[in-house]
């Protein structure tokens, strides 16, 4: 048990959505740097959150099986960024793109209730 009373496998997919959320960042970061003047900030951004995400993945790996960590640190990631590039990019959200996402997330959701037994 942790200082905060969680177990070894809790803080793992607490890092492991951490991981997921800053997977986020870097496609955002690389999207940003292609705005003009924006080059330098967005990879800056992209290479930062690329190795928070990696660390924090490779951590979570410590715990969790690595192909439940990966599906589930991509899912996140691919997910994410599908709602960023709608909410600020002005990305298209189909019925058919919708209906990817939320097929991911239903892997991943599967995946996660699969760990449990």
């Amino acid at each position: 048990m942790s200082a905060l009373g969680l177990s070894a496998v809790s803080v793992a997919w607490i890092a492991l959505l951490l991981a997921g959320l800053f997977e986020i960042g870097w496609p955002v970061g690389l999207k940003i740097s292609q705005q003009p003047g924006r080059f330098a900030p967005g990879i800056a951004l992209a290479a930062v959150c690329i190795f928070i995400s990696g660390a924090l993945l490779w951590y979570a790996q410590k715990t969790i099986p690595i192909g439940t960590a990966y599906a589930v640190w991509v899912g996140i990631g691919a997910a994410g960024t599908f709602l960023v590039g709608v909410a600020f990019f002005g990305d298209t959200a189909t019925l058919m793109r919708v209906l990817g996402i939320v097929l991911i997330v239903g892997g991943v959701v599967t995946l996660k209730l699969g760990s449990l037994s």
